[in-house]
């Protein structure tokens, strides 16, 4: 089994559910605090780690997809998810602005935080809900953003 000790709060993947770690992997944190849940997509591997990372924190389970097409069937089969965390740039036919334009069409009462290190949108310029979050961004910028875009049962120490 893999260790994760080097990643401090980063909780051991649930193996025994098949689920895969980096294509719409799933990090359980404390389900019996919230019902609901965040999804990150990010194709960076380590910028989607970290991103993770944080909601675990805050005590929300965090879904990751590395594309639009993973990110749609996460969200298929998980309507749990009550925010979507999404980059721009993103490898595939669909970058993260269409994604989240379908996303607003498909699930209009999840929440929006769009993100890039090239491009710098005004929150009107995103579907309705929608946040953008300009990179480089802290760890406290995108746990702030989140608590003000959903109510959270379990805040960090």
């Amino acid at each position: 089994m893999t260790s994760h000790a080097g990643f401090r709060g980063r909780p051991e993947p649930d193996f025994a559910s098949g689920t895969p770690l980096r294509r719409g992997g799933w990090y359980k944190m404390d389900q019996q605090n919230t019902s609901e849940a965040v999804l990150i997509v990010e194709d960076e591997p380590l910028v989607r780690m970290v991103a993770v990372d944080a909601i675990c924190e805050c005590g929300l389970p965090a879904y990751e997809a590395v594309d639009a097409a993973d990110a749609l069937g996460v969200l298929r089969k998980h309507p749990e998810i009550a925010l979507v965390f999404t980059d721009i740039n993103l490898p595939g036919s669909m970058n993260g602005l269409v994604l989240a334009a379908r996303i607003h069409k498909l699930w209009p009462k999840i929440e929006l935080i769009v993100t890039s290190g090239r491009e710098r949108l005004l929150d009107r310029q995103l579907p309705d809900h929608g946040s953008f979050l300009a990179k480089p961004y802290g760890l406290t910028q995108l746990v702030e953003l989140i608590r003000k875009k959903m109510p959270l049962t379990k805040q960090p120490a």
